[in-house]
């Protein structure tokens, strides 16, 4: 009896999910963190640490060392993947940059050919001990390349903008793009958490007041293509004061997530701004006039006069 490999395993289930959907696979499909989670483990799984180095070595390591080992130019397709991975700027880390890539593979249906080369360069393969990896295991890695086949000839409709939280998750949260028209006052109340821009009120009869698209709780992700990921204090305010009397597309990612609840890597955070501020309500955009005793100065900002 051939055997068996219980990621192997559950990733065909995965996979036969994903088909069974039979329309195009987006960010809102259940199964999709759970196959892209297996694949990452496949990935990981036997992959050595190097001796000599403080750096952890993670599967996007290994991927970006392929380039430095073409010598006939075959790798371009590769190359461009791992550049427009390494000029995000809203990934912090080697797992953020390594989930970003799988996405975009997936995107470009082109998961079989980037494994391919990682599998015939010898220089990066070695890294993996080949009794406990499934990519140097003769009898796992043509089972594993089969799905990857079945993968490519999907149709994966994926945001990309939105992957600010894949340092922390798979999961991501919901991600809609708030078109502001030229205005006085946006009039928005941040408070700068974690890397995170967090809005926590608005003003009334400012123009997020009026719009009310906005809610208490969201994050503001990147405003007209500027990212805010890992933003200082008084960043936003500096992005928004350049782009003074123009369109805005201010990029949101909700506390909300997909079925309702709360997005699960927010939990924490968002208990550190509700201790911060008790009357911070979650939801609908707040109709309360802002009170400086619930906001110091120091920890909250106000975006106001065309800002």
């Amino acid at each position: 009896m051939a055997p068996r490999d219980p990621l192997l395993s559950s990733l065909r289930v995965c996979v036969l999910n994903l088909q069974s959907g039979g329309d195009a696979v987006t960010d809102s499909n259940p199964h999709l963190p759970s196959c892209c989670e297996l694949l990452e483990l496949v990935l990981r799984k036997g992959l050595q640490q190097p001796v000599l180095s403080l750096v952890h070595r993670d599967y996007w390591h290994c991927f970006q060392q392929l380039p430095h080992h073409d010598t006939c130019g075959r790798l371009s397709a590769l190359s461009l993947a791992i550049e427009q991975t390494r000029a995000c700027r809203k990934l912090l880390s080697a797992q953020g940059r390594g989930r970003y890539f799988l996405r975009l593979a997936l995107s470009r249906r082109a998961l079989p050919q980037f494994f391919t080369h990682l599998l015939h360069t010898p220089r990066v393969l070695e890294w993996y001990v080949p009794v406990l990896s499934i990519l140097r295991n003769e009898e796992f890695v043509e089972p594993f390349m089969s799905l990857l086949l079945v993968l490519s000839n999907m149709d994966f409709t994926l945001n990309m903008e939105n992957c600010s939280f894949l340092d922390e998750s798979w999961l991501l949260p919901v991600c809609e793009v708030y078109e502001v028209v030229p205005c006085r006052e946006v009039g928005m109340v941040l408070r700068y958490l974690s890397g995170r821009v967090f809005i926590l009120d608005f003003i009334p009869g400012s123009q997020a007041h009026a719009d009310k698209f906005i809610s208490p709780g969201d994050i503001i992700d990147e405003i007209n293509g500027t990212s805010l990921r890992n933003s200082k204090n008084g960043q936003a305010g500096v992005v928004l004061s350049r782009l003074r009397g123009r369109p805005l597309s201010i990029r949101v990612l909700r506390w909300r997530a997909q079925d309702g609840t709360v997005y699960r890597p927010l939990i924490k955070l968002l208990q550190t701004l509700r201790m911060e501020n008790p009357h911070l309500q979650l939801g609908p955009a707040s109709h309360r006039q802002p009170s400086h005793e619930q906001r110091p100065p120091s920890s909250s900002q106000c975006l106001k006069d065309g800002r």
